[in-house]
């Protein structure tokens, strides 16, 4: 039995393109910020949004499919880990952390330009690989079901 979880669930926006690169060993690497927001009406009060942002990172294969289809404003529900790394500031001399979202699924829940309209990919078919994504609606995910387990 392992002697921890570290698993991430989030369903948000993507708060810019992201940018796809590659290591020096020719690995895809794509980066991008995911924006999740939670309402609220405090007692007697206006309703309120919360937003969180979420630095995400995405490797290999799934990366470079990332990098062409998604876009800012572009709905997507992805799992992953929560990992930290640090690096001393060239700058400062200080040592810098920052908390990433390590994704290693990603379902695409809308589409078209941001409109929530469904992915395509360049035929026109859903965008899919085993193993890695999923079109919206696949492996039985429905944003809109209210039955969580927990």
């Amino acid at each position: 039995m392992a002697d921890g979880v570290n698993k991430v669930i989030l369903l948000g926006n993507l708060g810019k393109d992201p940018d796809l690169s590659y290591t020096q060993g020719g690995t895809a690497r794509c980066k991008f910020s995911l924006a999740t927001t939670e309402s609220y009406t405090p007692q007697g009060g206006e309703r309120q949004d919360k937003t969180e942002w979420h630095n995400i990172i995405v490797w290999g294969k799934q990366a470079e499919v990332m990098g062409k289809y998604l876009q800012k404003g572009k709905k997507i529900y992805l799992e992953g880990r929560i990992q930290t790394r640090s690096w001393d500031d060239e700058k400062t001399g200080q040592k810098r952390y920052m908390t990433e979202i390590n994704a290693n699924r990603i379902v695409f829940v809308g589409g078209g330009k941001g409109d929530g309209a469904g992915s395509q990919g360049p035929s026109g078919g859903p965008i899919s690989e085993p193993g890695s994504y999923e079109p919206a609606g696949g492996a039985g995910f429905n944003p809109d079901d209210d039955d969580i387990p927990f």
